[in-house]
């Protein structure tokens, strides 16, 4: 029951994800031939950051459909599960890239702001924040299941704000007629950008170094895997994280009471904490070193 469940829920997912591409892709062709034929900036941006929005769920997908596909070679026991985490790092990368670009481009505008007609802003910028509204309450429930997904959620909620953004240039633009409202929006977006891109990009690079996952303390571990009755020492303690969701565990144990004894009071102390795929290996205690020869 528990494998096809998990199917289910990874095709709801896949669903999900590939509805909100097809919206997003929509929006994103409307916004970048508004902003090109009206030369905005703003809008320039918020297209630009919702490419990477599409960038993400497109990679999502794949590392969602690798990762249930598993593995069939010897060579790759743990399967594709990784490939959502690279996905996560590509998806940083592409998204700083963007909000570099639009911070030199509003630079490069300061002094010559060319004039933006507001209308178009405020009519695109609507429809991107109804657009992008529906996509967030579509991606967010598999947000802290996935880090693809998760990737792609950050996305789109930054992208939200972009759109608001947008929605005060255009406001600013057509009752105040200044010129420099749709640049100051553009650095907004990026800077709302480069730290959620910084965030994602942390977040993947400590599972793919093996960092300890960070809610588990793993001094707290080792201490209460050292009281378990009949414990003597705990060594070769690793915890690190395969993907989002999945903890890992390996320790060694000795000891001089019943290794089967020991071993379940070992497991169950592992899954108290969420780790529930660990492989404990119980010792027995090292014998004292006696002479057995007479001298």
């Amino acid at each position: 029951m528990g494998a096809g469940h998990d199917h289910r829920h990874t095709d709801s997912r896949l669903s999900r994800m590939a509805v909100s591409a097809a919206i997003l892709t929509v929006l994103f062709a409307i916004e970048l031939t508004t902003a090109i034929t009206i030369n905005s900036i703003a809008l320039l941006a918020d297209a630009g950051h919702l490419l990477t929005d599409l960038a993400a769920l497109f990679m999502g997908v794949t590392a969602v459909i690798l990762a249930r596909r598993g593995s069939t070679s010897p060579s790759r026991t743990y399967g594709w599960h990784r490939a959502e985490v690279f996905t996560a790092v590509a998806n940083a990368v592409l998204l700083i890239g963007v909000a570099s670009f639009i911070l030199t481009e509003a630079i490069r505008r300061i002094g010559t702001a060319p004039e933006v007609p507001g209308v178009p802003l405020i009519v695109v910028a609507l429809a991107g924040l109804i657009v992008n509204i529906g996509v967030a309450l579509l991606l967010r429930p598999d947000a802290e299941r996935s880090l693809a997904v998760r990737g792609a959620y950050l996305e789109v909620v930054a992208d939200t704000v972009g759109s608001v953004g947008v929605l005060i240039a255009g406001i600013v633009t057509v009752t105040t007629g200044w010129p420099y409202a749709d640049v100051v929006v553009a650095v907004f977006v990026a800077l709302w950008v480069l730290p959620r891109a910084f965030s994602l990009a942390g977040a993947a690079l400590r599972i793919l170094s093996e960092a300890s996952p960070s809610h588990i303390d793993v001094a707290e571990l080792r201490s209460a895997l050292t009281a378990v009755d009949g414990v003597s020492d705990v060594h070769d303690l690793h915890v690190w994280t395969l993907a989002p969701g999945q903890d890992m565990a390996t320790a060694h144990l000795r000891t001089t009471s019943d290794a089967g004894r020991v071993l379940g009071a070992a497991r169950a102390v592992l899954a108290a904490r969420g780790l529930t795929h660990a492989t404990v290996q119980v010792e027995p205690a090292e014998p004292s070193i006696d002479c057995p020869i007479r001298c």
